[in-house]
């Protein structure tokens, strides 16, 4: 285990029912196949060396010997592996036989486990031939040579490298009470599943369901196999799964009704999993010691013998994990939008206020937050005159910038308000005694904090709220200026980060969410519905334009094409490569060494690995020394799982300090 991912595999063999000897040697083939890829773990189908369809053919000695032979033979054949494998058989105990998983490593058997729920309806006639492991009491066997202990004791297997491990055996996950949720409170990070479960109409749909939920309440990796071809055809069809589950989330699956045996290899990250556990309050709840009576069996796996083979990670890493993904990317960013507005209508209703005030740049943030008014005023029937917009040329403003700015405040129907802060800020420079021609951070922030000020002044005027434009990534980096446009009554836009909001912005500009037809008797709309969609045409021409524009402040002069010459990504580094700092930072607490090795696998040949280092240098830096401007945040909606609120998800001491987190950076290689 490496990074803290653990890399397993689901095996679906080739299988011939009741030809123990043929079993054995294609179980053997994807153990050494899976051995040379560098998995650690890998669990077979349900009674794999019989096969799950031998029916009456389990009360025959000749079988069961011929079970236990074949498990003599993987010990032989493993005895010289580190990689744990896990294969079903049929164990006889005392007057019981059992349906059982045997955990095999090294040539010895680390654990056997017995199946407890036994499927006896419809198709399923298990109890014809076995017992459940609530009838056994623990009983030490003889079994291919080995002094094993069989109990009906939950039991977790205990990797070297620190992963923990839990078996179940099909109709165990069906049940009302999983013996997966003891296994994971018992600290198993990852549960096995040895299956044979038949396919029928829609059944594979309501199994991968059942999976995902299970492995997101146990907050565990889930590694499922499932018997495949060979089994008897008889009654039912057996079409082969292999999947894996890590909190709920789909890792990797195999193709179904496959002839030719399948091995799907993955990794989990047990950190992940570990740290999710931790944060979950309600887990960590449910962990009291006296939910386990009797405690769960620890049995611990063998020390790896042979040299460490060379890591690599197997998993695809997405580069934008903020962004939903593209099959439900539209359902996502109407759910996203709908929280801010719902977060600033309880507000404005709270307060019995009818106008907002908020500044508009023509940038992507100020944009998004006055969409989202827009929307709310809507759905509150109130006005969209009541939605004061101020635009407010500087020293930087760029025509593009400005016009793109006018425009979609008309076209919207609110109120424009512009007023140049030129004059106002060329006097404060005089009264403080500041050189207009020194563009330094006091340029810069006298500008933003003027903006400010008349935002503040002009909502006293009407009576409104200033609804904040800052969103996440600007508060994690620190990029806002402090009582400047870090100030307002209500973020909308503060747990949005900077990668999202062009998606936001997108959708409704391709969506009509906010046409002209939206609103009633405002703006410039037009009885006609030729008019109309006119104006929407012109809305979406306007969006796009603002979502192709670089990312500025525009406190220092443009160009000398007018152009903006401030911007933000070359300053304090790419967007994307932050949010995906952030997100890993935040939301797992990672090391800065498994950040930079997931950073270097999700940008592969876009920015070098110097590049990334130095950037992820500058957002732990600034994460750090900027506390101070997020402990006295407004209020505004969380929407996604990381948030900054001082008042909720994050909560840290301005003066801590970085040492430990820098040193660690600037030794990554």
């Amino acid at each position: 285990m490496k990074y803290g991912y653990l890399t397993v595999a689901a095996a679906i063999p080739s299988v011939k029912v009741g030809d123990v000897a043929f079993n054995i040697l294609n179980i053997e083939s994807a153990i050494a196949e899976a051995d040379g890829k560098g998995v650690e773990v890998i669990t077979f189908p349900e009674l794999s060396l019989t096969g799950y369809t031998c029916q009456d053919l389990f009360r025959q000695d000749t079988l069961i010997d011929a079970a236990e032979s074949g498990v003599l033979r993987l010990l032989e054949f493993t005895r010289q592996m580190d990689i744990v494998a896990i294969v079903g058989a049929p164990v006889v105990v005392g007057p019981l036989l059992l349906n059982c998983a045997i955990v095999l490593q090294h040539g010895e058997i680390l654990g056997i486990v017995p199946k407890t729920y036994l499927p006896n309806y419809s198709e399923f006639y298990e109890k014809r031939w076995f017992a459940s492991s609530q009838d056994l009491h623990p009983t030490t066997i003889r079994y291919a040579g080995k002094n094993v202990l069989v109990t009906p004791l939950q039991q977790v297997f205990c990797l070297s490298g620190g992963a923990k491990l839990g078996v179940e055996i099909c109709e165990d996950v069906w049940s009302p009470e999983p013996p997966s949720d003891g296994l994971a409170l018992a600290g198993a990070d990852v549960i096995f599943n040895l299956s044979a479960s038949d396919e029928l109409i829609g059944k594979h749909a309501y199994l991968k369901r059942l999976l995902s939920q299970q492995s997101a309440r146990t907050i565990s990796g889930y590694v499922y196999s499932g018997c495949g071809f060979g089994e008897s055809t008889q009654d039912v069809v057996y079409g082969g799964n292999a999947i894996v589950y890590e909190n709920g989330k789909l890792v990797a699956e195999s193709k179904r009704f496959e002839i030719k045996p399948q091995l799907v290899i993955t990794q989990i990250d047990i950190e992940k999993l570990r740290s999710e556990r931790r944060t979950n309050s309600t887990y960590v709840n449910a962990q009291r010691p006296d939910n386990f009576n009797p405690s769960p069996l620890l049995i611990n796996a063998k020390t790896p013998e042979n040299p460490e083979k060379e890591w690599k990670l197997l998993r695809t890493v997405d580069p934008h994990p903020f962004i939903p993904s593209t099959d439900d990317m539209t359902a996502s960013c109407e759910e996203i939008f709908s929280i801010q507005v719902m977060g600033l209508a309880k507000r404005l209703d709270h307060t019995h206020s009818k106008h907002v005030v908020l500044g508009i740049s023509g940038g992507l943030d100020s944009t998004l937050a006055l969409l989202v008014c827009v929307r709310t005023f809507d759905k509150l029937g109130l006005d969209r005159k009541g939605i004061v917009g101020v635009t407010m040329p500087g020293f930087g403003t760029t025509d593009r910038t400005y016009h793109n700015a006018i425009t979609l405040m008309h076209d919207l129907g609110i109120t424009v308000r512009e007023i140049n802060i030129a004059k106002a800020v060329m006097q404060h420079f005089e009264d403080i005694g500041h050189d207009p021609s020194n563009h330094d951070v006091t340029y810069e922030n006298s500008q933003a904090r003027e903006r400010t000020q008349i935002l503040m002044d002009v909502s006293n005027q009407v009576g409104g709220l200033v609804i904040g434009t800052g969103d996440l990534s600007e508060l994690a980096l620190g990029w806002c200026t402090y009582n400047g446009d870090h100030m307002s009554m209500y973020g909308v836009n503060v747990s949005i980060p900077k990668t999202l909001i062009r998606y936001l912005v997108h959708y409704v500009a391709t969506t009509g969410q906010l046409s002209p037809a939206a609103s009633t008797g405002v703006g410039r709309q037009q009885n006609a519905s030729s008019d109309c969609n006119s104006l929407q045409v012109e809305i979406t021409k306007v969006l796009l334009d603002i979502i192709d524009t670089p990312i500025s402040p525009e406190l220092t002069p443009a160009d000398d094409k007018g152009e903006i010459a401030q911007k933000t990504e070359d300053l304090v580094g790419p967007y994307e490569l932050h949010d995906f700092f952030l997100y890993y930072f935040l939301r797992f607490g990672f090391h800065p060494a498994k950040i930079m090795m997931l950073a270097k696998a999700a940008f592969d040949g876009k920015y070098p690995d110097g590049v990334i280092k130095h950037w992820l240098h500058t957002f732990l830096y600034r994460f750090f020394t900027q506390q101070f401007k997020r402990s006295c945040l407004p209020d505004g909606p969380k929407v996604g799982s990381v948030s900054l609120s001082p008042r909720g998800d994050w909560r840290m001491p301005s003066d801590a300090v970085s040492t430990v987190w820098l040193e660690e950076c600037d030794a990554l290689q």
